[in-house]
């Protein structure tokens, strides 16, 4: 009979516990949620209902006409390309750079390989904005300014990238590259159709993470460019603020058409992303 009420009190606690859990993350979710709620209602808000004070959380009638007021107010189909073109060109080239330097640090031997992986992770502790000024003098040098060279080359090796898929090529047993190598396999070849498929996941994760960091870029394209079929979304949403006040409304619904790529791209890569994340460094 104690053991049963003991086994009950274990079931009870347990059910406590997880309705607490549930609160936070309920919490949690509603917390990280609240700004797009707030981004996607403004959206279709008239301008004195964006400004209203108390806030109107709730418009009365939705604006369908302020997405297209917002995509006539600049060459958003210009911007579009331009993001698209950027993060599509700079994701494949940092995939491939990436793969290579990869699978160097983690499957083949050469002098200062541990040193050289050192100092490169070393480069992530320098903050970006220190490296804008000599940056910007090598673009001007090569003549790169206000170009897609500007936009694309400089981010097609990403340290970062190269750590994650190093600590997923580590777990790949060295014996397939012992049996490779005795069927005559070549490194590229052993790296191509053999490392390349078993790593998909963490692959996935690179190429997302670079994606929406290119998608998102803002203070590089805005230093690098001067004309206005050069710009990308994230510097083409400026133009809703200006000195004399910022069109919330234009501002937010413009904003709602930067992330539904974003957000399909997700939707269709979460699986394999997720699992890149959880897999990476299982050695």
């Amino acid at each position: 009979m104690e053991a049963v009420r003991t086994g009950q009190d274990y079931v009870a606690r347990q059910r406590f516990y997880r309705l607490i859990l549930y609160v936070l993350l309920f919490a949690g979710c509603a917390v990280m949620l609240f700004p797009f709620f707030w981004m996607l209602t403004t959206a279709f808000k008239t301008e004195s209902e964006a400004l209203r004070m108390p806030p109107m959380w709730i418009p009365t009638s939705f604006r369908w006409q302020n997405f297209v007021e917002a995509w006539n107010a600049a060459p958003f189909g210009w911007y579009f390309f331009n993001s698209f073109f950027m993060a599509i060109t700079t994701t494949i080239g940092e995939v491939f750079t990436t793969i290579l330097a990869a699978y160097a640090f983690a499957k083949m031997k050469f002098f200062g390989k541990n040193t050289l992986f050192a100092i490169l992770l070393g480069t992530m502790m320098i903050p970006g904005q220190m490296l804008l000024l000599p940056n910007y003098v090598t673009m001007s040098r090569l003549h790169w300014l206000d170009r897609y060279q500007a936009l694309i080359i400089p981010w097609l090796v990403s340290v970062f990238g190269i750590f994650l898929l190093r600590q997923f090529f580590r777990s790949v047993p060295d014996e397939l590259r012992d049996a490779a190598r005795i069927d005559g396999c070549s490194r590229f070849r052993f790296l191509f159709t053999i490392m390349v498929p078993l790593s998909k996941p963490a692959i996935f994760t690179v190429a997302l993470l670079k994606f929406l960091g290119s998608w998102n870029s803002f203070q590089w394209v805005l230093i690098m460019t001067t004309s206005r079929h050069m710009r990308t979304v994230p510097v083409g949403l400026q133009i809703f603020s200006s000195e004399v006040g910022t069109a919330y409304e234009k501002l937010m619904a413009a904003s709602v058409l930067a992330i539904i790529p974003i957000l399909v791209l997700f939707l269709f890569t979460q699986k394999q992303f997720i699992q890149g994340v959880a897999r990476t460094g299982i050695k």
